[in-house]
């Protein structure tokens, strides 16, 4: 009877505690189990979108192969309204740009441009707003072109934006702002760099000097 009545107050205990926090367990055991569905379901839709994102993004691509600009420029406007949240939207953004710069709409491809730098990551606005800066370039709006590169950048883009920084300086005349901007642009450049000559031949071309090469180490002494 011991073990029955010791039973019975574990019971009653147990339901003088669900009577108190019953009512609220329930609600955050509803709320937890919602917000993994949610969870789970944000998942698949994203992932879908992902790859419905990406079958759209290939038909773009061929269609830009194609030369075929008005289909390219429909269909980076349906990825970006539908999948702006995809990596293929700042993506389908790019291709439209340059799509629209192939026609000579250069309206077009700067309002592109100025959607992959808006919404794209940190890659995708470096790239986005280099390349509205050479287009405002073409335009003869210098001011405006170094403006767009008075904006942050990804280090891996220093030695770009010097370069292009160069181009709209040299436009203007200003030729000793240029060559300091290309040597800034050969400076970041690796040896290697397959571009490294042509602002190489930049510089020249306006009374710069190409700076030395780091001189080898000396050899060890023979013993």
């Amino acid at each position: 009877m011991a073990y029955d009545h010791e039973e019975q107050e574990q019971l009653d205990s147990l339901k003088a505690f669900w009577n108190k926090y019953g009512n609220l367990l329930t609600w955050v055991l509803i709320i937890v189990l919602g917000a993994y569905a949610g969870y789970n379901y944000w998942r698949y839709t994203q992932r879908t979108a992902a790859e419905e994102a990406s079958d759209k993004y290939e038909l773009l691509q061929k269609s830009a192969q194609a030369g075929e600009h008005a289909k390219v420029l429909a269909a980076a406007a349906d990825i970006e309204s539908k999948y702006a949240s995809t990596a293929y939207a700042p993506m389908a953004a790019l291709v439209a740009a340059k799509s629209a710069f192939e026609t000579s709409d250069l309206k077009t491809a700067k309002a592109q441009l100025q959607w992959a730098a808006d919404h794209g990551g940190d890659e995708y606005k470096s790239i986005a707003r280099l390349r509205i800066a050479g287009i405002l370039l073409d335009e003869k709006a210098y001011d405006e072109a170094l403006k767009m590169l008075a904006g942050e950048f990804l280090p891996q883009f220093s030695s770009a934006v010097a370069d292009r920084r160069g181009d709209i300086l040299v436009a203007q005349n200003k030729l000793d702002e240029a060559r300091k901007s290309y040597v800034a642009a050969l400076a970041a450049m690796s040896k290697a760099d397959p571009g490294r000559r042509l602002v190489e031949v930049k510089l020249e071309s306006i009374g710069g000097t190409v700076p030395a090469k780091p001189a080898d180490a000396a050899a060890p002494a023979a013993a």
